[in-house]
């Protein structure tokens, strides 16, 4: 193979039956079949090169759903809106709207992630909705119509029960917040029977005891115990947690028992269901100003009249 004098760069025969490259200057390693042609304006590096391959394999990262996440967002807004009684109208646009998105993302490519927690989010929202929608409902029909009528009786001396002397505080209703009826009292509803048959002002040590993850009341305060009995009276069955008890200061802060996540000595009272004459029998804990001035408030049934019981 000899050197070509003054050549341009190109391809041209080695002199054994193939093509090798002159870049001008000099012979390259880049070689070629005879059949190649020769062409002075292509380098070797492109002669040669294969052309890249079109990259087939996943990278295993499938791309955001973007319906997806908007599904989410809608969803999350509707849930959120959905718990609250002045604006739950926002709460019923938005939960159908995120749900429809999100089966229209879980049939689009991508993550399915987002569009399954935006489904589930929509779901629980609209059921979330539909409780505090109804029990906003209950609680203005109640306001309205004054709710039904509650009755007690009261516990005498001898044992005996006795209907409430309406002249022994001829300036307040007895069962209001200023003349509370006694431990004791039978309140009565349609179908609910409430007794709040004790109450312990500073049971701070026996909540302790009955779990050590309970934690401490905040200062000031004090956790009280009280034992109810609880029975259904009305037709088939219903359950306990249509009774309300709540602990309301001498201030009038109304106190619930789950505004403290703390689980009282046994028995505890059962919110299942019960039939007509069933009981159940429990304890529920309040965490209240040490002062223990106030009073317990019971509605026999979502719709029951309030009436207020002394705890001293």
């Amino acid at each position: 193979m000899t050197n070509p004098t003054n050549a341009p760069a190109g391809w041209y025969d080695d002199g054994n039956g193939g093509q090798r490259y002159w870049d001008g200057q000099q012979w390259t390693n880049h070689t070629a079949p005879a059949s190649a042609q020769t062409s002075t304006l292509t380098s070797p590096a492109v002669a040669t090169a294969e052309k890249p391959a079109i990259a087939t394999e996943s990278t295993g990262k499938k791309p955001l759903n973007v319906l997806g996440l908007v599904a989410l967002i809608v969803a999350g807004i509707g849930f959120i809106f959905a718990m609250v009684p002045g604006a739950f109208i926002i709460g019923w646009i938005a939960l159908p709207i995120g749900f429809i998105l999100s089966i229209v993302a879980l049939f689009l490519k991508g993550s399915k992630g987002l569009a399954i927690a935006a489904l589930i989010v929509a779901v629980v929202g609209t059921i979330v909705g539909f409780v505090v929608f109804f029990t906003t409902a209950a609680n203005s029909f109640s306001d309205a119509f004054g709710g039904t009528d509650s009755t007690v009786t009261q516990p005498s001396d001898d044992g005996a029960e006795t209907a409430p002397d309406a002249e022994a505080e001829p300036g307040a209703e007895a069962g209001s917040r200023e003349n509370p009826v006694p431990l004791g009292s039978v309140i009565s509803g349609d179908e609910w029977d409430v007794v709040v048959n004790s109450i312990t002002l500073n049971a701070t040590d026996t909540v302790a005891a009955a779990n050590e993850f309970n934690d401490a009341p905040a200062d000031g305060n004090v956790y009280a115990v009280a034992n109810v009995t609880v029975t259904y009276t009305g037709p088939d069955s219903s359950y306990a947690a249509m009774v309300g008890l709540d602990y309301v200061t001498a201030g009038g802060e109304v106190i619930s028992t789950w505004d403290s996540f703390v689980i009282g000595p046994e028995p505890i009272l059962d919110s299942g269901e019960l039939y007509n004459g069933g009981s159940t029998t429990g304890n529920i804990v309040f965490e209240i100003p040490a002062a223990g001035d106030g009073v317990i408030r019971v509605s026999p049934g979502m719709l029951a009249d309030e009436v207020f019981v002394a705890v001293k």
